[in-house]
């Protein structure tokens, strides 16, 4: 290699380009389409259109991994060693709007207010580089340690059943039913007279245990890709330890085959190759308060990057100055807007994969250009997605426990590094934080008599814990974090 090209610029030979950019790829798999599948399911999708979300997301994947690594204009693209996937950080208040309004009906406010944020991050990019000082380890740490508690909410469903539809803990009584319509029916056609006006949405209580809740199968099966993935990834060596949740989910598969909860018949369905196109639910519709939600969220995620962006710079020896750090988010607003046109989620760099470069040492951006070709490729397969729309949640389960610990293990280890001894009032502001982030999980209807505008803006805790974050530490500490704190919170977060 000339001395003339730094190593973040050098091109290696084809072979070691592909190996490289696969294991970039793998790394983030399971990560990339756990988001499609969470929020699909909760917009109560069809199979075929969650498919389509998990084909759309690698797809944006990979071209927005393709502008961040290789660049696009002056504008756009940090041309760093970057992998963009979808951020969790968005998944609580999309699980909001779509229980809010499910369906295609769901999916179209939702791209909406994507739509909405990324132009409005594009434009804020240069500001929020700004912003660090108001974004030190304490407020990071808490907000990632928000994000991950409330996603494991979202494992734990998928291990035992949904609180609410077909594997609700208690269901009314068939009999009681049978008796209820019965009544109903007969006053209605007169062969039974003297009851009373049926009150106005009356119904029966559900009072009898579900089966299909907490099924001992589903529980065994979650337990043995939870196991599975332990095992891997304290036995596995290097690249293999790496992928041990891919892995895991892999294993489960294998065994919902065997146990026939698992079959291919929507895979063979499925086409070998289909074009993403945009708007696939339809025109999106844009509502203020939605949008603001999710231009929220993308500060919160374009801090997050901001210390990726400044660490990978130390771990390529390549100096991220502002105008690259103004590029490299405004990507995120660019990836964020090529997302809601394409039926997709806001995007970041994944914290994983920056680790991954810091493990191999291999600092060229073109394995990440590489690592994008391959997503863009499996994109434009559905069967691609069809599988992985296949694998019941029990099998996902057991790695959704370790992929949302890891979250909240993340915002611990970053928190570890904040002075709790000296300054005691930063135990306040993870204390409040932590409180506020948790109202919609412990008290999902504490909004009900306030404005409905407001909802989509405060049915996530992530949001308020994060405020809360931001406001308490600038009250109790002022402005105080600085590039160095990004860098260690980054850092820290490399898993």
């Amino acid at each position: 290699m000339s001395e003339q090209i730094h190593p973040v610029d050098e091109i290696l030979a084809p072979p070691k380009l592909f190996t490289l950019g696969l294991q970039h790829v793998l790394v983030m798999y399971a990560g990339a389409v756990a988001v499609p599948l969470i929020v699909g399911r909760a917009l109560k999708l069809e199979p075929a259109d969650v498919a389509f979300l998990i084909s759309a997301d690698l797809f944006v994947c990979g071209l927005v991994t393709l502008i961040q690594s290789l660049g696009a204009t002056q504008w756009f693209g940090i041309r760093l060693p970057v992998m963009m996937g979808v951020t969790f950080a968005a998944v609580g208040p999309m699980i909001a709007m779509a229980n809010a309004n499910g369906g295609p009906d769901g999916a179209r406010a939702i791209f909406g207010a994507i739509m909405g944020a990324g132009i409005v991050s594009i434009l804020i990019a240069p500001v929020v580089s700004r912003l660090l000082r108001f974004f030190p380890p304490v407020v990071t740490g808490t907000i990632i340690l928000v994000i991950g508690v409330s996603l494991m909410r979202i494992g734990i469903n998928w291990i035992f059943g949904n609180p609410v539809g077909p594997t609700a803990p208690q269901i009314v009584d068939p009999a009681h039913a049978d008796w209820l319509k019965a009544v109903t029916e007969g006053a209605a056609a007169g062969a039974i007279t003297g009851l009373p006006e049926m009150p106005q949405g009356l119904a029966l209580a559900a009072k009898m245990n579900n089966p299909a809740y907490a099924s001992l199968t589903n529980i065994t099966v979650s337990a043995i890709v939870l196991v599975s993935i332990l095992v891997i990834a304290k036995f596995g060596k290097g690249f293999i330890a790496n992928i041990a949740v891919l892995l895991g989910i892999v294993i489960g598969a294998v065994i919902a085959i065997v146990m026939g909860t698992m079959s291919f018949g929507k895979v063979g369905d499925a086409a070998w190759f289909g074009l993403i196109t945009p708007f696939h639910f339809g025109a999106p519709t844009f509502d203020f308060w939605m949008i603001l939600t999710m231009t929220l969220v993308m500060i919160v995620v374009m801090i997050e990057s901001t210390g990726m962006f400044l660490a990978l710079g130390d771990m390529t020896g390549k100096k991220v100055d502002q105008p690259m750090l103004s590029a490299g988010l405004r990507t995120d607003g660019l990836g964020t807007l090529i997302g809601g046109i394409f039926n997709t989620f806001p995007y970041t760099s994944f914290s994983q994969n920056v680790g991954l470069v810091g493990v191999t040492g291999i600092k060229s951006r073109f394995v990440c250009v590489a690592g994008g070709i391959i997503l863009i490729v499996l994109g434009l397969v559905p069967k691609m997605g069809a599988l992985v729309e296949s694998v019941p949640t029990m099998v996902l389960g057991g790695a959704g426990l370790v992929m949302f610990g890891m979250v909240a293990a993340t915002g611990i280890r970053i928190l570890a590094g904040v002075d709790f001894a000296k300054n005691r009032n930063n135990l306040f502001i993870v204390a409040v934080a932590l409180g506020f982030g948790m109202i919609p999980l412990i008290a999902p209807n504490f909004k009900m008599w306030m404005p409905h505008a407001i909802h989509p803006l405060i049915e996530s805790g992530i949001l308020l814990a994060s405020l809360a974050a931001v406001v308490l530490n600038a009250f109790f500490n002022g402005a105080q974090g600085s590039q160095a704190d990004a860098k260690a919170a980054a850092s820290a977060a490399d898993h």
